[in-house]
């Protein structure tokens, strides 16, 4: 069954723009394909995917050796604002990027509902 791309686009659309403070955001494979991508500007998908992959890899790797079990998030926090990198299943990495001013708790509840919602589709 192909996956509906399309669809997975409008959802990431709809999340940027309905969830206050969130700039932007993307789904991929854990093998850096992109599968859709709501993102600022000049942020090159295609760079952000392979980023992303590599993100969650070594954040994997980071909680076997610390001995913390299966990773679900990775959270990063810069100055100017949060990148959220949390799996889809098996097949799927959601990338989030958030404002500095972003509600951090009102975002971590828009993650987990997205995830329901692209879950149904990649089924």
């Amino acid at each position: 069954m192909a996956i509906n791309t399309e669809k997975l686009g409008m959802i990431l659309q709809n999340f940027a723009t309905a969830t206050s403070g969130v700039q932007g955001s993307a789904l991929v494979t854990p093998d850096s394909l992109p599968f859709g991508a709501s993102l600022p500007g000049a942020i090159d998908e295609e760079r952000v995917s392979a980023m992303s992959a590599s993100m969650l890899s070594l954040g994997k790797r980071i909680g076997l050796e610390l001995a913390r079990g299966t990773v679900n998030r990775i959270f990063l926090e810069g100055n100017k604002g949060f990148g959220i990198l949390t799996g889809c299943g098996e097949d799927a990495v959601l990338l989030v990027l958030a404002s500095e001013t972003a509600n951090q708790g009102l975002l971590m509840l828009e993650i987990k509902r997205v995830i329901t919602e692209i879950k149904s589709v990649l089924l």
